[in-house]
């Protein structure tokens, strides 16, 4: 059970089928309300058109006795204003609900009756008292009444009268709530067979609809874990073409498998590297300390120093990249790259440096003197006589240009020199020309600070290297 409704598909059928519950819940609720409130109000309507037609009776001087209080089979009730019954319908058994329970008029109550004997002759001379007065307001209530032998449930209406006599008489007359008790009783049965089946098919829609929208979404998890276990990163999931959420989440998966792959085809290549340019140092220093245990009148000493130094160096830059590509973010100081410029242009034969004054940036003092001191060794590497290094505001950014006078960088060649490990003259030997790091080190940082590392033709016909970083806010 835990397994179902741990699946998205059985969370949504189950969402769905109880938001739409409580909607027709809420629905039904007030369609049986209003059903019942209008019924209810239209047999109070007929209920006090009913006392109003026996109380206009009454009024014009109607004798109790001469009363049609048998229409339709409905009770009626008058009772004068000491409680009394005085008139009922003939067949009424039983009555609750208008606080006078008697059913049939007692014959003291029935004696003041509303006519008299000199009536018509009050009436054909012209003498005849007024006509009685109906009251406006009118009660309602509930209650039973039982009619020839059958019980049902009533609402009454109580309107007040006042007899041509000023007799103060009260007329109960019911409606039946017969008819609304059958409607609601229908409403409610056809809402107890109906929603459940409604219920049902919208949880059946629902499952087949998040079925077959998360049919895709299932195919991208078989393949994630087909690669997960041949750990193959050159597979892809499926893109479905349907343009939506789903097709966009498969599009970022295979850029992420992508550069996943990427990643780790350069960290194989980057150890390979490694493993590679550290062979040679320690392999010659193995060779040499060999010898100087066998024979130490032959130890090069200097050779040994170098090498250690080259490796030293080595394993120096291998830890920087390793810091780079795992994120490190650089420190936030504010660092003068003129300064900078200088410092580390200093001691350097052939090495000139012009520029502004104070131009800061904001970063690592220690990576930016680093990709300085690497543009330098490579600029001096390459150059014929001299290099120059410049220093200058441009906008927002500060521009540090290190041009040398030698042959230049090819122009197909402008990208791939900042590669890990890549040296363009294949014949220079490796003490001279270094492991390859130098670059791709410069333009990782320059990029960790937010900036850029490009190369371009010197105006003396070498390369010019162009460092842009982002200026130090004020």
């Amino acid at each position: 059970m835990s397994r179902l409704f741990g699946s998205v598909r059985a969370r949504a059928t189950l969402a769905a089928t109880l938001v739409v519950a409580v909607a027709l819940v809420a629905a039904g609720t007030a369609v049986l309300l209003s059903l019942r409130s209008n019924l209810l109000g239209e047999a109070g309507t007929q209920a006090e058109r009913s006392a109003r037609d026996v109380a206009t009776a009454l009024a014009v001087g109607t004798r109790y006795g001469e009363l049609n209080l048998d229409v339709d089979d409905r009770p009626v009730q008058v009772v004068d204003e000491s409680g009394a019954l005085v008139a009922a319908s003939e067949d009424l058994e039983r009555i609750t609900g208008t606080g006078v329970d008697a059913v049939k008029p007692q014959p003291s109550a029935t004696a003041g009756d509303t006519g008299d004997e000199g009536s018509d002759d009050e009436d054909d001379s012209g003498d005849a008292l007024d006509a009685g007065e109906i009251g406006e307001r009118t009660t309602v209530s509930d209650g039973t009444a039982t009619i020839d032998g059958d019980t049902e449930d009533y609402r009454f209406a109580a309107v007040p009268v006042e007899t041509r006599r000023g007799d103060r008489l009260t007329v109960y007359a019911g409606a039946p709530l017969s008819a609304e008790h059958g409607a609601v009783n229908t409403a409610l049965t056809v809402m107890l067979i109906g929603f459940p089946l409604l219920l049902a098919v919208v949880a059946w829609v629902t499952w087949l609809v998040t079925r077959r929208a998360l049919r895709p979404v299932e195919g991208i998890r078989r393949e994630m874990a087909a690669i997960t276990a041949s750990e193959d990163l050159a597979r892809r999931v499926p893109v479905p073409d349907t343009h939506d959420e789903v097709a966009r989440l498969a599009s970022t998966t295979n850029e992420t498998l992508a550069a996943l792959e990427s990643s780790v085809e350069r960290q194989r290549g980057f150890v390979a590297d490694a493993s590679h340019e550290l062979r040679s140092p320690i392999a010659s220093l193995r060779t040499q300390l060999e010898v100087a245990a066998a024979h130490p009148e032959l130890l090069d000493l200097d050779g040994a120093v170098a090498d250690t130094v080259r490796l030293q160096r080595l394993a120096a830059d291998l830890l920087l990249l390793a810091r780079l590509d795992a994120g490190e973010r650089p420190a936030d100081a504010r660092v003068d790259l003129a300064a900078l410029a200088r410092e580390a242009a200093e001691g350097r034969a052939g090495v000139s440096v012009r520029g502004e004054g104070a131009v800061r940036v904001a970063g690592s003092r220690g990576q930016l003197g680093r990709v300085l001191a690497n543009l330098l060794d490579n600029a001096q590497r390459h150059a014929r006589s001299a290099v120059e290094v410049s220093v200058r505001r441009d906008g927002d950014a500060v521009v540090v240009a290190v041009a040398d006078d030698g042959e230049g960088v090819p122009a197909a060649d402008r990208e791939r020199i900042f590669e890990r490990f890549v040296r363009l003259d294949s014949a220079r030997s490796r003490d001279d020309g270094g492991a390859g790091l130098g670059l791709a080190i410069a333009r990782d940082v320059a990029v960790r600070h937010g900036g850029t590392l490009t190369v371009h033709d010197a105006p003396a016909g070498g390369a010019l290297f162009e460092l842009r970083l982002p200026g130090a806010r004020a």
